[in-house]
C-alpha cells in the first residue's frame, strides 16, 4: 500500500481543527475546552461542565485513611476541604484556594453584597499596603503588637498589611471637604484579603494568617443616627445568616484594640470554638465571657434565668466607633446649619473565608461536606452508567439531561455537572459525590431506559433517595435557589 503523503494529514488536521474536534491550544499552551460542532439552532447551549475535567486535586478516599495526615488536620473542617480538593496548603496559616472553594465563596460574596447594598452600602476597594503614618496617627501602630505584619520599602519607609481599614477609609472620606449631612449615612464596604501574624494558625481557614473578609465603615451625622446604622447592619447580618440556614447568636463583646463604645459578635455555636459564651436560658440575653464577671450564673438582663456556656466561632464583628477615628483624621461634613462637625463612626466584619469553613463544621457529616444550599458550588451531580455496563447506552440520556436541565431551569445553567469517569463504578463515584457535597445526585441507570423513563435522585442534605420521572425531577430541582 502507497503510504500516505504528509500533506495530506496535513489538511485532515487542518479540517478537525476548523470543525472543532480536536482541542485548541490557547496562548497559555493549554488544552481550551472542547465542544461538538453546533448548529445555529444549539448555539446557546454551554458546554458541558465534566467531572474529569475540574481541576480538583483531590484525594477522596485517601487522606481520611492516613493517619499521618489526620493528625496534621486539627478540625473537621479542614480536613473535608483538604480531602476534597478544596484548598491546598501553603505557608503556615495561608492556603491555596482551588476552582471548587472559589465557586463556593464568590457565591457567599453574592450573597453579602446583596444584603449591604440592600442597606445602602457602597462597596469600594482600599490598599493592602497601609502606611504606617495613619496607624502611628491613630496609635495602633504599637497598639496591634506582634500581630501586625509590618514591612519597609527600599527607602526605609515603614508600612503594614492591612488587618482592618479603619485609618485608611476616614483618611479617604476626609479628604473629600464638600461632604454634605444629605448624604449620610455613607456606608462604604469591601471585601478584600487580609493578613494577621497569628503566632500559632489552625483549623485551616478558621484561623490563618490571610484570609478574606467584608469590611464596612458607616459615617453619620449624630450618635442616634448611627446607633439606627449599627442596628441596621445587624439585623442584614442576621438575615444573611438566615439565609445560608446558619443558626448565629449575637453576643455582646469586647471593642478590644479596634475601640468604640458598643460592640456584637455574630457567634456559630460549635465544639471546636474558640469562644466562651453565656447564652441565658431565659430571654434573649448573651455575650462573650469576657464581658461578664466569671463567677457569675444569672442572666443581668432578665434576672431571672441562669447563663449557660457555650462554645462558638466568631463569624461576624459590630463596632459602634464614635468619633474615636473621625476626629483623629478630620473626617467632617457640613451640617443642616453649614457648620462642620465631625461624622460619627461604625465598623462591620463579616470573615468570608471563615463563615464558609465554619459552615462545613457545623453542618457536615465526619464522612462528606454539607453545603449551605446557596454556597454549594455545583447543585447537581449527573452521575452517568459505568462503561461496559448493561446499561452502558443510558450514556447518551446522562449527558442530554445535563442540557435539558440548563435550558428549563436557567438558574440551574452552569450549576449542574457530568461526572463522566466511567471506568469507575457507580459506587465509587456515590462516595466521592457524598465526599464532595453536591446537594443532589442523579443516577442514570436501568430504570432511565424504561418506557418512561426514571432517575434515582439522592437528596444530600436529607439522605432521601427517591425515583423521579422527568417531570418530577424539573418539578424537584425547579425549587433550587441560587445565586
Amino acid at each position: 500500500m502507497e503510504p500516505v503523503k504528509p500533506w495530506v494529514w496535513l489538511r485532515v488536521f487542518q479540517h478537525l481543527h476548523r470543525a472543532s474536534l480536536l482541542p485548541r491550544r490557547s496562548h497559555s499552551g493549554c488544552a481550551e475546552h472542547v465542544t461538538a460542532p453546533v448548529s445555529s439552532h444549539s448555539r446557546h447551549i454551554r458546554p458541558t461542565l465534566l467531572v474529569s475535567r475540574l481541576y480538583q486535586p483531590s484525594n477522596l478516599r485517601d487522606v481520611g485513611q492516613d493517619t499521618r495526615l489526620q493528625g496534621e488536620m486539627t478540625c473537621k473542617s479542614q480536613r473535608l476541604m483538604q480531602q476534597a480538593g478544596l484548598i491546598h496548603p501553603s505557608n503556615p496559616g495561608c492556603y491555596y484556594y482551588l476552582p471548587t472553594a472559589v465557586r463556593s465563596m464568590e457565591k457567599l460574596v453574592r450573597v453579602i453584597d446583596q444584603e449591604m447594598q440592600g442597606i445602602g452600602g457602597q462597596k469600594l476597594d482600599m490598599p493592602s499596603l497601609c502606611s504606617a503614618v495613619l496607624w502611628k496617627t491613630s496609635e495602633r501602630w504599637d497598639l496591634m503588637g506582634k500581630e501586625l505584619f509590618r514591612l519597609k520599602d527600599r527607602h526605609g519607609v515603614d508600612y503594614c498589611l492591612g488587618p482592618t481599614h479603619e485609618e485608611a477609609v476616614t483618611t479617604l472620606v476626609a479628604h473629600q471637604v464638600n461632604l454634605s449631612y444629605r448624604q449620610l449615612p455613607l456606608l462604604l464596604y469591601q471585601i478584600t484579603r487580609k493578613f494577621r501574624d497569628e503566632p500559632k494558625p489552625k483549623f485551616g481557614l478558621l484561623r490563618g494568617r490571610e484570609f478574606y473578609m467584608k469590611d464596612m465603615y458607616s459615617f453619620d451625622v449624630s450618635e442616634e443616627a448611627a446607633y439606627q446604622t449599627y442596628e441596621s447592619v445587624c439585623q442584614a447580618y442576621t438575615r444573611l445568616f438566615t439565609r445560608l440556614g446558619l443558626h448565629c447568636v449575637q453576643v455582646q463583646a469586647d471593642t478590644g484594640n479596634i475601640g468604640g463604645k458598643l460592640s456584637h459578635e455574630f457567634q456559630l455555636p460549635a465544639d471546636i470554638g474558640e469562644d466562651r459564651l453565656l447564652i441565658c436560658e431565659n430571654c434573649s440575653f448573651s455575650a462573650n465571657v469576657e464581658t461578664i464577671a466569671s463567677d457569675r450564673n444569672d442572666c443581668p438582663q432578665c434576672e431571672t434565668g441562669t447563663l449557660v456556656e457555650s462554645k462558638g466561632i466568631e463569624v461576624g464583628h459590630t463596632f459602634y466607633l464614635g468619633k474615636k477615628y473621625s476626629h483623629v483624621f478630620s473626617a467632617t461634613f457640613s451640617s443642616a446649619q453649614n457648620k462642620p462637625s465631625i461624622a460619627e463612626m461604625g465598623c462591620y466584619g463579616l470573615g468570608v473565608t471563615r463563615i464558609l469553613a465554619a459552615a462545613i463544621e457545623v453542618m457536615s457529616t465526619e464522612e462528606g461536606i454539607r453545603w449551605p444550599g446557596l454556597l454549594a458550588p455545583y447543585q447537581v451531580c449527573i452521575l452517568s452508567p459505568k462503561k461496559g455496563s448493561k446499561v452502558d447506552e443510558a450514556t447518551v440520556i446522562a449527558e442530554d439531561l445535563v442540557h435539558t436541565l440548563g435550558e428549563t431551569l436557567p438558574q440551574l445553567r452552569g450549576e449542574v455537572v457530568l461526572d463522566d469517569r466511567a471506568q469507575m463504578t457507580i459506587g465509587k463515584r456515590l462516595k466521592d459525590a457524598s465526599i464532595l457535597g453536591y446537594p443532589y445526585v442523579i443516577v442514570v441507570g436501568q430504570s432511565a431506559l424504561e418506557e418512561i423513563p426514571r432517575f434515582e435522585v439522592i437528596c444530600q442534605q436529607t439522605g432521601e433517595t427517591v425515583f423521579l420521572n422527568k417531570d418530577g425531577l424539573l418539578d424537584l430541582l425547579g425549587k433550587v435557589e441560587t445565586v
